[in-house]
Order: structure tokens, then C-alpha cells, then sequence
């Protein structure tokens, strides 16, 4: 017996397919065989397994804890939740050695797919292709192994609540905030939370639905925050806060509905946490404002800019000790007083602490902030075999550039009028470009910058490509 997988869902950071065309109950079998293979051949035994509420998930679930228990794996089940509840089960049970949890995050309704933690550690990259090698050979171990259930919800808001552990609570008990679960898997907990902290709260959409009848999960798209930002405004709240369809990635908005994006929600969470721990390395990715970098410097903290991707981010987090990271997604992991996985739920409750703490609203944390002039995230089309190819030809041609080139991901080019980025997507056949200048002049000198670079290479910024 063997299992080829289809070649597109083995991707950098995850496994993830379109159910019936890329992605089949097989596939999941296989995905438990080789885990638990690879597993147990560590010295590990025991898999914690969760899902989210697309409906595909509980089927795929099914066919994966049959793949994990013949391969001689136990099976912990927590249940349909956020993906950070599974990362919670596999941190915090001393004797479950890995999780997997089934998610699609904030892909169309008909995508699912496979997060992966493995002893403690992220599993991605060659790890990943290393399963498919094992399935495709065939080289599974055998066993029988057990399965339990374990509901984690009221321990995991438990855990929650301890982002406000030190704060007293009638400072918080005039606080007026939305939430928007946007009918993905942080519901359920999100309404448990919202029950427990002090304050007046609003909650919109915590029916999980994997058909996502409201509006799509992603709040990195400022028009999916549209109910949130009206809810804010009706109501005349402090904030809102969103989530992503796993729960693994926070959206935010001011009480005046400005979009607060993932490295300006970094520094706040930094000043507040650099008031602690002077010192500290705060790790960004390189799509980050140098508004950012400057502001942890400020505040008496290391910034370290980092490549893209929640599994790289968090490995470097590990080998630099630093007790917080954020990338422009949205994704935000806190190794202080919590596990280091990113947590939108609990990022949701450290807003609320850094607010506290600071002594500001996060109206007056947002409004602080200088005013940049970015674009948003760019992505056009190009050809796998291109793609790695041309950010080396622009790194060539820097090579004896005035400007500062940071070469940690692609290309950040930094000069007087401010700085540009190009890099390769791990993740599609897409490049990624952004500039950010404190002008529009500077901003269309920038871009100009990026064009001409494309252009030595052949390419144009073309359609922009999708998500």
C-alpha cells in the first residue's frame, strides 16, 4: 500500500487542497499514516487532532485519526475550534507529542487543509515533503492506536483570560468593544470570552458556518471589516477586532473605524510589552512600515526583521529568545507569559492589557502613530521557475546600489524617499511587491524604482493575482 498526493497541496507551510478535486478522505488517511510514522520513529506517541467548521472538516478528520491510530499513534480529539486551541492542546499536555489540525483558514468555502505541530516545534518545508515521500513509498509503520475525547474550550478561555492577569478590573469595566468571528472557528470560544471579560461587548457572527454567508474570513481586507467598522460606529465603541477563518490571525479597527494593520497593532503590543522587558528582540516580517522598526527602537527593544511565514517567524522567535513577533498578515505570537503560537483570540485580550497598561485608548494608540503613504500589498502572476529566478537578477543588480538592500526575503531597498520590497511568495506562483514612503511623490519614485527592476527582469506588474 502507498499514497501519491496530488503535487499542489504539499505547500511550504501547510497542506492544503480543494476538497473532491485536490484533496480526498485518502488523502487525509495517508497524511495520519506518514505523521504518525514520522512520529514514531521520534520516540513520539501521542497526536492531538482538531478541525474547523468548513464542511468538509469533520469527514477529512475522520479519515486522518484512522491514518494516525493504524500507524500505532494514540489520538487526543478536542473538537471543532480556532487552530490556536489545537496549538494550546499539543503546548500545554505534557504527554501529547504533536497536532494536526484541519483547516482551509481563510480560503474559499470549497479549500481545506492540514496545520501541523510536531514535538513542541512548527512542521513545515522539507518536513512536509518528507511526509509525501513516505506516502508515496509506502513506508509506514503499523499499530492500533487508541482515541479519546477531550474538550478544551473552558480550559483554553481559561488560559485566555490570563492576558489580563495584574490588571485591575474596574479600569476595564468601561470598556465598549466588537468583535467579528466572521461564522469561522474562533466562535465558539470567542462567545465563552466575551462572557467572562469585564466591560460591554458586541459580538457579530460566532455561528460557526463553513459557507461563510456574511462576509469572506480574512481581515487583512479592509472590506470584510465593513459590518465591524458599522457596528463600531452605531454603537459608539472603543474598538473591534476580527478574525480570520482558524482564528490564528486578529484584524483591528479604532473607535474612529481607521484600520489599525498587523505591524501597527506590533507596536502597541511592543511598547506595551518593552515597558517589561527592556531589551527584548522584536521580530517583524519584511513586509513591516519602518514605522515599526523605529518604534521598537524608541521604546528600548532590538527589532529583528524576519522572512514571511508563521512557521519561520516562529522558529526564529526560538532561537533568538524573543518574546514577540507579529507579521503584516496579521499573525502575532507572544512567548512572554503565553506559548509563542499565534493566537488571534489571545492577541484580542492583549489589545485590551497593552490599552490598559499604556494608559491610552487604542483610538489614542492609533492616531500616535506617524502617517505613512503605502500601498497595500501587491501580487502579480509569474511563473514558478521565474519567480526565484528574478528577485536573484535584482539582488545582482543592487549589488553595488547607494541605497540600503536587505536581502532576508527578497529585496528591501531603503533610501531617502523610503523603501521598497519584492519577494517571491512561498505559498503561489506570485511575486509580492510594497513601498511605503511619508509621501505621495516619494511613494511614485518608489514605484517607479520596482518597475524598472521588473522590467530589466522581463516581467511588468501585471493583473494582480489573488490570494
Amino acid at each position: 500500500m502507498s499514497h501519491a498526493f496530488d503535487p499542489t497541496i504539499l505547500r511550504e507551510y501547510d497542506i492544503r487542497g480543494i476538497i473532491g478535486e485536490t484533496l480526498e478522505a485518502d488523502d487525509a488517511r495517508a497524511i495520519g499514516r506518514s505523521f504518525g510514522t514520522l512520529l514514531r520513529r521520534a520516540g513520539g506517541t501521542t497526536v492531538a487532532v482538531g478541525y474547523d467548521g468548513r464542511q468538509s472538516s469533520p469527514m477529512l478528520e475522520h479519515a486522518l485519526v484512522e491514518g494516525l491510530t493504524a500507524s500505532g499513534c494514540n489520538v487526543v480529539r478536542i473538537g471543532l475550534g480556532a487552530t490556536p486551541m489545537l496549538y494550546y492542546a499539543e503546548a500545554s499536555a505534557e504527554e501529547v507529542d504533536g497536532g494536526i489540525q484541519i483547516t482551509g483558514s481563510h480560503n474559499p468555502p470549497n479549500y481545506n487543509g492540514f496545520k501541523m505541530v510536531f514535538q513542541g516545534r512548527p512542521f513545515f518545508g522539507e518536513d512536509i515533503q518528507r511526509l509525501g515521500e513516505i506516502s508515496a513509498a509506502g513506508d509506514w509503520e503499523d499499530g492500533t492506536g487508541s482515541v479519546s475525547d477531550r474538550p478544551l474550550l473552558d480550559a483554553y478561555v481559561e488560559r485566555l483570560m490570563e492576558g489580563l492577569d495584574g490588571i485591575d478590573r474596574a479600569t476595564l469595566a468601561s470598556l465598549r468593544i466588537g468583535w467579528d468571528a466572521g461564522n469561522g472557528a474562533a466562535g465558539p470560544a470567542l462567545d465563552k470570552l466575551v462572557a467572562r471579560l469585564p466591560g460591554e461587548h458586541h459580538v457579530l457572527y460566532s455561528e460557526v458556518d463553513g459557507t461563510f454567508p456574511n462576509h469572506h474570513p480574512d481581515p487583512t481586507v479592509e472590506e470584510n471589516l465593513a459590518d465591524l467598522r458599522a457596528l463600531v460606529a452605531e454603537k459608539n465603541l472603543d474598538f473591534g477586532v476580527a478574525f480570520d477563518g482558524d482564528g490564528d490571525r486578529i484584524g483591528a479597527i479604532d473607535g474612529e473605524g481607521r484600520v489599525i494593520w498587523g505591524d501597527q497593532l506590533l507596536m502597541i503590543y511592543a511598547e506595551d510589552l518593552l515597558q517589561r522587558r527592556k531589551g527584548a528582540t522584536i521580530i517583524a516580517d519584511v513586509k513591516a512600515s519602518r514605522a515599526l522598526f523605529d518604534h521598537v527602537a524608541a521604546n528600548g527593544g532590538k527589532p529583528l526583521m524576519w522572512k514571511t511565514g508563521h512557521s519561520l517567524i516562529k522558529s526564529k522567535m526560538k532561537e533568538t529568545g524573543s518574546p514577540l513577533a507579529g507579521e503584516m498578515s496579521g499573525h502575532v505570537f507572544f512567548a512572554d507569559t503565553y506559548y509563542g503560537f499565534d493566537d488571534a483570540l489571545y492577541a484580542g485580550v492583549r489589545l485590551i492589557a497593552a490599552s490598559a497598561r499604556l494608559g491610552r485608548s487604542v483610538t489614542q494608540l492609533r492616531g500616535a502613530m506617524p502617517a505613512m503613504v503605502n500601498t497595500p500589498e501587491m501580487r502579480f502572476q509569474v511563473d514558478e521557475a521565474r519567480k526565484f529566478a528574478a528577485i536573484e537578477e535584482v539582488k545582482t543588480r543592487l549589488a553595488d546600489s547607494p541605497d540600503q538592500v536587505d536581502g532576508t526575503d527578497g529585496v528591501r531597498v531603503t533610501n531617502a524617499d523610503g523603501w521598497w520590497l519584492l519577494r517571491a511568495s512561498n505559498t503561489q506562483d506570485v511575486l509580492v511587491a510594497r513601498a511605503e514612503s511619508d509621501s505621495e511623490d516619494g511613494l511614485a519614485r518608489l514605484m517607479e524604482q520596482i518597475d524598472a527592476q521588473l522590467a530589466a527582469s522581463g516581467l511588468e506588474r501585471g493583473p494582480q493575482a489573488g490570494h
